[in-house]
């Protein structure tokens, strides 16, 4: 009789395991993208100019170079020059210096740059997606340095971390 009970028991036991395994499911995608390839399969994005006060013009390079390499990298969407299913549109508004440390001689010892970016993305087959907003980063750099010095390395750092901002806004829904 209790050989019976434990058969039972495990039975029991492996059909509501089945049914577990059965009822629920994971799916994960390792890129962050969910854009659903049926209906969405190209994306249109336009040079973005520089809009800010302080200008260094290898910046508009980097940072749409980074833009359109997230974007081929990690989506399987067609880059088109007009008419994209999805569009990204913008400018960069500012690239700006601040003092953010002072040494005990009341010099500065620290200094964060600021890259600001204003973003209008548009999904023209779902237009509840559509947004405009700024992405910013900073990055950090000892102040007995010029800047002229470290710049192209910190507007690579800043321009990664904004285009995956932008990316995860408009393609991750995260």
């Amino acid at each position: 009789m209790a050989s019976k009970s434990k058969q039972l028991a495990q039975s029991a036991f492996a059909c509501i395991a089945a049914l577990l395994m059965v009822g629920c499911s994971i799916s994960y995608k390792f890129n962050g993208a969910s854009i659903d390839y049926n209906t969405v399969k190209t994306i249109q994005i336009d040079i973005f100019p520089i809009r800010s006060t302080y200008v260094w013009t290898p910046m508009q390079s980097i940072f749409q170079t980074r833009l359109t390499d997230i974007f081929a990298q990690q989506t399987r969407l067609k880059q088109v020059r007009k008419n994209g299913d999805m569009h990204l549109a913008g400018e960069i508004t500012g690239f700006d210096q601040y003092n953010k440390g002072i040494a005990s001689d009341g010099y500065s010892s620290q200094v964060q740059l600021k890259m600001t970016v204003n973003v209008r993305f548009t999904n023209n087959k779902n237009h509840n997606d559509d947004f405009e907003r700024q992405f910013s980063a900073v990055a950090d750099y000892d102040a007995s340095q010029q800047l002229v010095n470290v710049q192209e390395e910190l507007v690579q750092q800043m321009s990664k971390d904004i285009t995956e901002q932008i990316f995860n806004a408009a393609v991750a829904n995260w």
